[in-house]
């Protein structure tokens, strides 16, 4: 099956980066910097990030102490992005799927990926891939679409609101039917897969994981003051991450 390369649609790559340019973004409010909190030490390690993206990632990795960071990535756009805005002589991006990890040889001490992994079909796939690739005692730290957010497909409201029309209660459906899931989020046909946290979970146990941390990120007092709309994630929490050790 060919792997999905939504963001090199034009359409798409700009609606995609308007929203990561917005200041009430929820990416930058809540994923990042819950994500970066549970990074480990970085001074003088190695680093791979799956679905770098634009690459803020990577070089945010050098600021801390990174010796050297491979940032992979399926779209050509956001690598164009990430070699002209975040380039350092000790990061090198690759134009590579995720799925294609297991055919990289180095070794690496900490292998992260910021809300990508919903994209990928074959999780425990990458995970085991993933495995392979770290030292030992190395770290996988990785966000994803809340499993609340990704068991949805098409457009339907998820909410149940009030007159005024503010959401009152989340319609949950097909929770516990995994699989694919189709969209339009600013084009037609965005696929992503869900999976349940008994499935995320497990699958990484499996393939020989230590869970050490899961956070389901809030918005604090500060926060909901200067964007009240995100008091909804008190409803559903738009992110899961997990920490994982080797």
């Amino acid at each position: 099956m060919a792997k999905q390369d939504i963001f090199d649609d034009e359409t798409f790559f700009e609606g995609y980066r308007k929203i990561r340019d917005n200041e009430a973004n929820a990416n930058i409010l809540f994923e990042m910097p819950a994500l970066f909190s549970l990074l480990p030490d970085m001074e003088g390690k190695t680093v791979l990030d799956l679905g770098c993206g634009f690459g803020e990632h990577c070089i945010e990795y050098i600021r801390r102490g990174a010796a050297r960071v491979v940032g992979i990535d399926i779209s050509k756009k956001m690598l164009e992005i990430a070699r002209k805005e975040n380039s350092d002589p000790r990061i090198e991006y690759i134009e590579m799927p995720m799925e294609d990890i297991g055919m990289m040889k180095t070794k690496f001490d900490i292998v992260t990926s910021s809300l990508a992994i919903h994209y990928v079909e074959d999780f425990s796939g990458v995970t085991s891939s993933i495995y392979e690739l770290l030292s030992d005692g190395g770290i996988f730290l990785f966000s994803q679409e809340h499993p609340l957010s990704t068991c949805y497909s098409g457009n339907a409201d998820r909410w149940i609101r009030d007159e005024s029309g503010n959401k009152q209660y989340l319609k949950l459906e097909n929770y516990s039917r995994e699989g694919e899931k189709e969209y339009r989020w600013f084009v037609d046909g965005v696929i992503k897969y869900h999976r349940m946290f008994s499935t995320i979970v497990n699958s990484l146990i499996q393939t020989g994981f230590i869970l050490e941390r899961m956070e389901e990120p809030l918005p604090d007092e500060d926060i909901l003051e200067r964007f009240p709309q995100h008091s909804d994630l008190f409803h559903k929490p738009d992110f899961l991450i997990i920490r994982a050790r080797r």
